[in-house]
């Protein structure tokens, strides 16, 4: 009898451990750099780690997929910041040459305040956002803060509408604050600095008053505001500087264009001389400007008739007439005998030196 074979049964094969699939490195770089530094390399690095992956079969797809995402979202804000404030980082960084050359201390625009003296790079008060570099006025400085305050609309009005806004506001802002004008030097210009429709956008309303005085080396405030004058003083110049206000607030238009808008600044001027009555009629300017007072009552009395004349015409002719009529009728020199018994400048300014209407007394001091 023999014996059967043994039954074959097969070797047990060896069991491989298993090996968890390398982590792409692409996914991790793809988050790191889109987050932290450069996102449209984050963006490379994202579609390169997902390829990987898909032939390799690696992990670290969702991480991919992330780093692809953020580094996409990233690049588009950069373009649009890039877009909105690159203009003005170009012209910043053309300004470098010239930031050695600024005396004072960088400060942002929304830290002055009036009274504030200030340089800027080149002396160009005419930048719309200029590098402000805060000095003693005691220090040879390009202009002087009168005011600063804020726009109170929340929509932008217009590019031409905030102009005439901030116009017509730094001018009462200096006569307020340098009260006596003919005191000014004759390089002294008001200026003013708005934000533009991208920065009314995001919240500035800042509107910055200044007295510019680049012509010269300038040094020491031009502050001579209420609080540094005599009551009789005050109220004389508050009556002048609002008449000159309102002589200097004729429409742009011409007048056969805008004939209703001259009748209507002439009865804002003939409102603005009566009110430099009542403080002549009121004005205790002493014996010695009496006579002086009441001749610069007359030409008033006779001004304002004309105004009034302006202010009923129908044609332009007429209004033309009446106002070359009005201008005549006052007169350099009674003002400048009033202001110097008043202790006020008595320097005719040039711009009322050139005037032809010269009076009795008039001529610079």
């Amino acid at each position: 009898m023999s014996t059967p074979p043994s039954p074959h049964w097969p070797a047990p094969s060896q069991q491989q451990p298993y090996r968890e699939p390398a982590l792409n490195g692409f996914a991790l770089a793809s988050l790191l750099v889109g987050l932290l530094c450069l996102p449209p390399l984050g963006i490379v690095f994202g579609i390169v780690a997902l390829v990987q992956i898909a032939r390799k079969g690696e992990r670290g797809r969702p991480l991919a997929v992330a780093g692809l995402a953020v580094s996409v979202v990233m690049t588009l804000s950069v373009v649009a910041v890039t877009g909105r404030y690159g203009p003005v980082l170009l012209d910043r960084l053309e300004a470098l040459p010239q930031y050695e050359d600024v005396e004072g201390e960088l400060a942002d625009i929304d830290e002055l305040r009036a009274g504030d003296c200030f340089n800027v790079p080149g002396g160009d008060l005419l930048d719309e956002s200029p590098l402000i570099h805060r000095v003693a006025c005691t220090q040879v400085h390009h202009a002087e803060v009168t005011s600063s305050t804020r726009f109170e609309d929340e929509v932008f009005p217009g590019t031409q509408q905030v102009k005439k806004w901030a116009a017509d506001a730094c001018w009462k802002a200096q006569d307020a604050y340098a009260m006596d004008t003919w005191a000014l030097p004759s390089y002294a210009q008001m200026y003013y600095f708005t934000p533009s429709r991208e920065a009314w956008s995001d919240g500035d309303r800042r509107l910055l008053c200044v007295i510019g005085t680049t012509g010269q080396d300038h040094r020491g405030s031009l502050r001579k505001d209420a609080g540094m004058l005599k009551p009789e003083q005050v109220s004389f110049l508050r009556a002048m500087n609002d008449a000159d206000l309102a002589l200097g607030g004729a429409p742009d238009e011409e007048i056969d264009e805008a004939l209703p808008s001259y009748r209507e600044w002439a009865r804002g001027v003939d409102a603005a001389l009566g009110a430099e009555a009542r403080m002549l009629e009121e004005a205790k300017t002493g014996p010695e400007a009496a006579a002086a007072a009441q001749a610069r009552l007359k030409e008033v009395a006779s001004a304002r008739g004309h105004w009034q004349r302006a202010s009923r015409a129908t044609r332009p002719a007429d209004f033309q007439d009446a106002w070359d009529a009005a201008s005549g009728a006052l007169s350099v020199g009674t003002e400048k005998a009033l202001r110097g018994a008043l202790g006020l400048s008595t320097a005719v300014p040039e711009w009322l030196a050139d005037e032809p209407r010269d009076g009795p007394g008039t001529g610079a001091a």
